[in-house]
């Protein structure tokens, strides 16, 4: 199986990169960690992207703050699906500004956006696009999907009994 690469723009992304590794953690999908910037570290952002394909990455989780250029600068350089994570940081602009960021592409370099500090969803996105050609990983997928809304139902009749 292709592995996921979870890339920071810096180790304050931290939290929010844990909860891509857990959920690629629970389906079993191999991941690695970097911090690579698109400002201060851009020959090795770029080096990094260009290689990703032949180093067996199937897709690549970017999780960046505030300007929020690494998703772009990432698949500006690697045909591979790159999920943007836009987060959160301690300014007036609540992550606004990294969403921005991050889903104002222009054609022909995509980027899947995800919402602020939404890491879970960029990993079962990945999951999902690995799923494609693994029937295994598809239907560990399906029963997660069954498991998510078995727990929405079983909320639903202990509220009701509740009211």
């Amino acid at each position: 199986m292709k592995k996921v690469a979870i890339i920071m723009g810096s180790d304050s992304d931290f939290p929010i990169a844990e909860k891509a590794m857990k959920t690629l953690k629970e389906f079993d999908v191999e991941y690695d960690v970097k911090i690579l910037s698109a400002h201060r570290t851009p020959k090795e952002t770029q080096e990094f992207s260009q290689s990703a394909r032949e180093n067996g990455y199937s897709s690549i989780i970017a999780i960046a703050g505030m300007a929020a250029h690494l998703a772009g600068a990432i698949a500006a350089n690697t045909t591979l699906p790159v999920i943007g994570v836009p987060v959160k940081s301690n300014n007036d602009l609540g992550g606004m500004d990294a969403l921005l960021s991050t889903v104002q592409m222009p054609s022909g370099i995509p980027v899947a956006t995800v919402a602020i500090d939404g890491a879970a969803n960029a990993a079962l996105l990945c999951i999902q696009i690995l799923a494609v050609e693994d029937k295994d990983l598809a239907i560990k997928l399906e029963s997660k999907r069954k498991e998510n809304a078995q727990k929405v139902l079983e909320k639903n009749n202990n509220i009701n009994k509740n009211i």
